[in-house]
């Protein structure tokens, strides 16, 4: 399951606060996540910190609720994390655009992947320091300016981690989330690093960078901040993703999203309603930006976006009488643990 659960903070050890004290946000998020017992749970928008310690205050109150996820890995966040450079172009060096990934601290809305089984941290790979201008066809707003040798081109991150389904089959996650296609100063650096943030995982899975892709099944878990058809930014890096012959791409629905499209800012959408994750009612309107998108040769049993229609019993898990109270949807996929290749099969 992946969720953009936006619990991260104004301010460094506020969020952990939040989840100590048992406030009503986190708590219902928390029970949302144990509603749905994932297996495999990646998150984007939770504050990281040394220890992961608001991770592990999270993943505790998950388990109060009765989801069991024993395992948590993350690496550090790009999120907040200082240049001390002018990285927009606005003649100051200290905003919170300053930095490698927006933030107001390092760390601010990083990634976490919970999961059941266990995860092979020694062979989890880290993109997140990978320089945007390495990427081939990188759409730089400015070539000619000066920040190409630090700017790195995650936000937030671009890992991929190894799962142990079983002692014979693995499950490469591969994780990421975008930044927005909108702000960052004059220039229009976030409008072309938002799509050269999915662009990367086009040129991974097709063997065109100096990193391998994984040599087994994967599922491909995170918040591009960009639909297909609609909203602000450069759609068609989004179709060529799930057009890539190295996945599938499940199409999750949710009848919630159905109902709640039915407002100005998004009558006008080419793309279905029915995929919709995310809730916003002023333009650009609900969008499809949350994804799972597993390997090609994987079996998917079922797959869906949780967004309750109002007179669903389960809306009353979102804190009022629609979903529409929490802007971004859990999106799950289920798939058949039969159709992992065993490593043997790989070698």
């Amino acid at each position: 399951m992946f969720w953009r659960i936006d619990l991260g903070a104004r301010g460094p050890g506020i969020a952990l606060r939040d989840i100590l004290l048992g406030a009503d946000v986190p708590t219902r998020k928390a029970r949302i996540i144990a509603h749905l017992e994932p297996d495999v749970l990646v998150l984007s928008g939770l504050d990281y910190d040394y220890g992961m310690v608001t991770a592990h205050a999270l993943r505790d109150m998950i388990a109060d609720h009765g989801t069991i996820l024993p395992y948590s890995f993350a690496f550090p966040s790009n999120a907040g994390l200082r240049t001390n450079h002018d990285m927009t172009g606005d003649g100051r060096d200290h905003s919170a655009d300053d930095t490698q990934g927006y933030g107001n601290f390092s760390g601010q809305r990083g990634l976490v992947l919970f999961s059941r089984y266990p995860i092979d941290t020694e062979r989890a790979r880290d993109f997140s320091g990978f320089l945007w201008r390495d990427l081939p066809g990188a759409q730089l707003p400015a070539p000619e300016w000066d920040i190409w040798d630090m700017q790195r081109l995650s936000s937030t991150g671009h890992w991929d981690i190894p799962i142990r389904i079983s002692e014979a089959r693995q499950l490469n996650i591969l994780v990421y989330q975008a930044g927005p296609p909108v702000f960052g100063g004059a220039r229009p650096r976030n409008l072309y690093r938002n799509h050269d943030e999915t662009a990367f995982w086009v040129s991974y899975l097709a063997g065109q960078l100096p990193m391998p892709p994984p040599g087994g099944p994967f599922v491909l878990m995170g918040g591009s901040n960009l639909d297909p058809y609609d909203g602000d930014g450069l759609n068609s890096i989004m179709r060529a993703l799930l057009q890539s012959p190295a996945l599938q791409d499940p199409r999750p629905e949710s009848r919630g999203a159905v109902h709640a499209a039915d407002h100005g800012a998004s009558r006008t959408h080419i793309g279905p309603h029915a995929q919709d994750t995310v809730y916003w009612p002023r333009a650009p309107g609900n969008l499809r930006v949350s994804y799972i998108l597993p390997s090609a040769g994987l079996s998917v049993m079922g797959t869906g976006v949780f967004w309750p229609t109002p007179n669903d019993p389960e809306a009353a898990l979102f804190g009022g009488p629609d979903a529409s109270a929490v802007a971004h949807k859990p999106v799950w996929l289920e798939i058949d643990p039969r159709s992992i290749a065993p490593l043997s099969a790989l070698n």
